[in-house]
């Protein structure tokens, strides 16, 4: 490859993974924290100990049409599981469920914990009507970063994979890692650029198509691989709806072995009335989501989803869903999917060290403003996204049980935006270390918080069975001592690296004297 061409790749390299890589350290953390989305809502929200007696799905529906008929348009209803035993139905943003005594009861959900930090992942932290689709054209750039990537290291692919040079070229150091990282994880960023600009920015894709060719048809066409059932109208004839549990054993009777988590409504009490069962089905494929379409007043079964015979366009939507949350292959593969997403937020951030490294000047003191810059915004978004996790799972045991989501949601951001000015206030050396204990202390007092609201230590759950307590208490202290790692070894630098760096602390006498003495 011609020298010219090879440092225009490094350049679009450098430039769009710059760019990109704010929003995507986020995105992968957050994602990252979320692959254990239902483990973590039990956790958030401690099961019960006493468990409760089953419920009629059919009596809480009738209760909440019975006291507001406006539900009959659509609604939720949410089945029990292994981590939710209680059951649910949710309309308009309201939720509903029956007291002990079998008395409705509205209530408001005491975290959103994990729902929280799921929409960091796909808004990284961006207000959420259009956060998400600027998160879809990060993601495209993400794609053109990592085509640029490969070509830029495939020369010297063989002989520099598995190199971590360790020692005083730092730059080296940080490449070698960088590089590694980035090749032998290439199959998931490939996919993950891939998914997430696809469901981010399908829609938007898809409207020139819709208007400019197909005369805005499109969406009909495509709705059938998109949607369990197409929108249904009412019939203006009054019809009562089925026993939920007729409509549940239809579903079963239709897809042998489905476990059934939700069921959405649509004009109940109407002759046209539709419920659409969604549920898991036990087969060997990347997607093992079901659906069943029945009408709900007669219990006919109108339509049947499977994985079987999916569509070839549901099979690779749902197969795309499937292989971008890592809902396949058990708890496994999210192991795999956590260890793969925190090495990505690493990527991101090493990315812009070797950025600042590049552009330092070895023979001066007084290094570039722009080097500066951009150490202070990697400090301050990438450690103020770390601690603004760790703050939101403090305060779900900590906060007042009252406003517990808006404690959490105004935790993070208070935390982040405080990081982001101190890192921009202080020398970024001084800013590193003091952020990273930030994010070490944060992260250790998870366990500590748990153990002081509930009163069951993580060793103690393990012995009584609850392996998510112990869990996450063991990844918390693990991250915390990274951390804690990772702010003595910038302190250390600071004080015996290279002066010539924005992350030195060592003052312009006392490193012209060592310049002195080494010449």
């Amino acid at each position: 490859m011609k020298a010219a061409t090879l440092r225009t790749y490094i350049s679009v390299h450098t430039w769009v993974g710059l760019i990109a890589g704010f929003g995507l350290f986020i995105a992968f953390y957050a994602g990252a924290v979320t692959l254990f989305h239902e483990e973590l809502h039990a956790w958030e929200t401690p099961l019960p100990q006493v468990a409760s007696a089953p419920q009629d799905p059919q009596q809480l529906i009738d209760a909440v049409l019975q006291a507001h008929p406006k539900a009959k348009e659509g609604f939720f209803l949410r089945l029990p599981s292994a981590f939710e035993p209680g059951m649910m139905l949710e309309f308009d943003e309201r939720h509903f469920r029956l007291d002990a005594g079998g008395k409705l009861e509205e209530f408001e959900e005491r975290s959103q914990l994990v729902d929280f930090i799921y929409r960091l992942h796909y808004t990284a932290g961006l207000p959420r009507g259009w956060g998400i689709y600027v998160l879809g054209v990060v993601c495209v750039l993400y794609g053109v970063a990592l085509a640029s990537g490969v070509i830029i290291y495939a020369p010297t692919f063989f002989k520099d994979l598995f190199a971590l040079r360790i020692g005083k070229n730092i730059k080296r150091m940080w490449q070698d890692a960088h590089n590694a990282i980035g090749m032998l994880s290439l199959p998931f960023h490939l996919m993950y650029a891939w998914s997430s600009a696809v469901l981010a920015l399908g829609l938007v894709l898809l409207a020139p198509f819709q208007y400019l060719v197909f005369d805005g048809k499109l969406l009909q066409l495509v709705g059938p691989d998109i949607n369990a059932a197409a929108p249904v109208k009412a019939a203006g004839v009054a019809a009562p709806l089925a026993p939920a549990a007729q409509l549940l054993a239809e579903v079963r009777r239709a897809v042998p072995g489905i476990e059934v988590s939700t069921l959405s409504y649509r004009h109940a009490g109407d002759a046209n009335a539709q419920v659409q069962a969604y549920g898991h089905v036990q087969q060997q494929s990347v997607a093992d989501m079901g659906a069943v379409v029945l009408n709900a007043s007669s219990g006919q079964v109108q339509r049947v989803m499977m994985p079987e015979n999916f569509t070839p366009g549901t099979r690779f939507l749902r197969s795309l869903q499937a292989l971008h949350f890592g809902s396949f292959g058990e708890l496994a593969v999210r192991w795999v999917y956590f260890i793969l997403g925190i090495a990505g937020a690493f990527l991101f951030y090493s990315g812009n060290l070797l950025w600042i490294e590049a552009r330092r000047k070895r023979q001066k003191l007084v290094q570039p403003r722009s080097g500066r810059l951009m150490a202070q915004a990697t400090l301050g978004v990438c450690l103020g996204c770390v601690a603004g996790v760790s703050a939101v799972f403090v305060l779900n045991k900590l906060g007042p049980a009252a406003q517990l989501p808006l404690w959490e949601e105004r935790g993070y951001y208070a935390v982040f935006f405080a990081c982001v000015l101190w890192a921009f206030a202080r020398p970024p050396a001084r800013a590193a270390h003091e952020l990273l204990v930030l994010c070490s202390v944060l992260t250790l007092a998870v366990p500590l918080a748990h153990w002081w609201r509930t009163g069951l230590n993580p060793l103690l759950a393990l012995l009584q069975g609850d392996p998510i307590v112990a869990g996450v208490a063991a990844i918390a202290l693990l991250f915390a001592v990274a951390y804690w790692k990772m702010a003595r070894a910038v302190l250390h630098r600071g004080r015996h690296g290279d002066p010539h760096s924005v992350w030195s602390l060592r003052p312009p006498a006392s490193a012209q004297q060592t310049m002195q003495q080494a010449a």
